[in-house]
């Protein structure tokens, strides 16, 4: 009887793919660790991993290379954690987590739920950053735009990736604040920017021409963490723990890929314009705005 892997790769069942060539296949864990926690597989059913010969031994785990970089840059996280566990399936596979401390690579932790869009949102973003296969690799059978999958990643690559490299963060900072609001008194989307950074220092009149505000508008910082803490609390504001794990994960992302990043509040109330931003590749200021309503 065909493992429940082989009846993926047959098309029997559904799974959200996120790599694929002549040989392997990735897919998000339907009952993950962490979000972005991806399973990668050869499509030749061999049930032990140690049994594969050398070669594709050896395919398998540059293919899983490609694909834990698509996760990296798809999933903010310290590093993808490997394992191969080879119990619960009779079909060899290496599960790649997201992982910002040991304790994330705990399979006796409880596993999650990630509602299906959420999980469509991640099988898309990571397939965008899976680079391509190094055509001299023994993995690469066919170029990735010869197969199925790798034609599926090629779409959703260009979908997702800007034109210049310069506007990565900002693909990426779309990814993350996708359908978040900012909660006060009323409701407000985040929307990601980027700007060309001003020459010379970063005043306060440069801020506001970014901000949209009248010159000599009062500006006033805050902390990033402090700024979003209600919002990363699983009990805090929303009082949606998966609405909190994606702030933790925008929040996470800006502190690691950003540097200096700094919360703006332009004048006072009833309407409090807001710019998040920090220094990102390529010469530009990156990060979200937003409005805070304070009567």
């Amino acid at each position: 009887m065909p493992s429940i892997f082989s009846r993926i790769v047959s098309g029997e069942l559904p799974a959200y793919k996120v790599a694929e060539d002549d040989h392997h296949l990735a897919f998000l864990d339907i009952t993950p660790l962490v979000e972005g926690h991806t399973l990668v597989i050869p499509k030749k059913e061999t049930d032990y991993i140690f049994d594969l010969p050398p070669a594709e031994l050896a395919a398998l785990h540059q293919f899983a290379q490609r694909v834990a970089k698509g996760v990296r840059a798809a999933v903010p996280c310290r590093r993808i954690g490997v394992a191969v566990i080879g119990l619960e399936v009779p079909h060899a596979h290496i599960h790649l987590i997201p992982m910002n401390n040991v304790s994330d690579m705990n399979f006796a932790n409880p596993k999650i739920k990630v509602a299906e869009e959420r999980m469509k949102e991640l099988a898309a973003a990571i397939s965008a950053q899976v680079p391509a296969a190094d055509t001299g690799s023994a993995a690469a059978a066919l170029a990735p735009q010869d197969t199925k999958g790798g034609r599926e990643t090629t779409e959703a690559s260009a979908a997702a990736t800007p034109a210049t490299s310069a506007d990565a963060t900002l693909s990426q900072l779309q990814q993350l604040t996708q359908g978040l609001v900012y909660m006060s008194e009323s409701e407000a989307a985040l929307e990601p920017v980027s700007y060309a950074a001003p020459a010379g220092r970063l005043t306060n009149d440069a801020l506001a021409q970014l901000a949209g505000v009248a010159p000599g508008t009062k500006v006033e910082k805050q902390e990033l963490t402090y700024f979003l803490r209600n919002h990363t609390a699983d009990d805090g504001v929303l009082g949606n723990t998966e609405l909190a794990n994606r702030f933790k994960a925008l929040q996470m992302y800006l502190k690691q890929e950003l540097n200096e990043v700094q919360v703006y509040r332009f004048g006072s109330g009833p309407q409090v314009p807001v710019l998040v931003l920090g220094e990102a590749e390529g010469g530009k200021l990156a990060g979200f705005k937003t409005v805070l309503t304070e009567t």
